[in-house]
């Protein structure tokens, strides 16, 4: 069933995805067929007229009146997401969160292969870390250019994670994930995304706070 997208789709439909896709996964695990934009919207926290409107820029995935084939709409999303391959990736940082960041990625993610590991730590190279050994940064572009790397993760400290960042889109890293609590500088044809548990805390503080303590409503 290959898709065709011609027109850009909104970044918010987009960041939604994701989460569409792995509640689908888990209705079609356990046994479910058939779904409704009513039915997922209560399981991912979306409005059901969200949902349909982000479907739609898909084409017709579903049946008025009837619903979804939910592995079918499984599989439309897998590939409106790139998720009808895998992807080659590699990390930066070989430290605690980095190595928690591989063991996670080797028992956990599907789709995402972590192709390699790098630090400029000498002291860590040669070690195992999500069932790979851990490289030096002088590596790193052979590496890419063997496995057409496109994306990669970055676990160092702040003050390092520019430097890497220069490092991977030298490369020809073309998508960065990072852990790192800093905004990186990057070209306009590299996309960032950033992970930063502490500012979702600080949120979830914020709204707890003036939500059930008596603060605005």
């Amino acid at each position: 069933m290959p898709l065709q997208y011609k027109i850009k789709i909104p970044k918010s439909t987009i960041d939604r995805m994701p989460l569409y896709h792995r509640c689908l996964s888990i209705m079609e695990e356990n046994g479910i067929t058939e779904t409704s934009s009513q039915v997922l919207g209560l399981r991912v926290g979306v409005d059901p007229s969200v949902i349909r409107k982000d479907l739609a820029w898909f084409g017709e995935l579903g049946k008025r009146g009837v619903g979804y084939n939910v592995p079918y709409l499984r599989q439309a999303i897998a590939e409106a997401l790139g998720l009808n391959k895998d992807w080659p990736i590699i990390l930066v940082g070989a430290g605690k969160l980095g190595s928690a960041l591989a063991d996670h990625n080797q028992k956990y993610v599907k789709h995402f292969q972590l192709v390699g590991i790098f630090d400029r730590d000498p002291a860590k190279h040669g070690r195992q870390v999500g069932g790979l050994t851990v490289r030096p940064m002088e590596d790193l572009p052979g590496v890419v250019k063997e496995h057409n790397v496109k994306m990669a993760m970055i676990a160092v400290p702040a003050k390092e994670a520019q430097a890497v960042a220069h490092v991977l889109v030298k490369a020809g890293i073309k998508g960065i994930l990072s852990f790192a609590p800093i905004s990186l500088s990057v070209p306009e044809d590299v996309l960032v995304y950033n992970s930063d548990y502490h500012l979702d805390l600080q949120r979830m503080a914020y709204f707890i706070d003036n939500r059930f303590d008596g603060g605005v409503g």
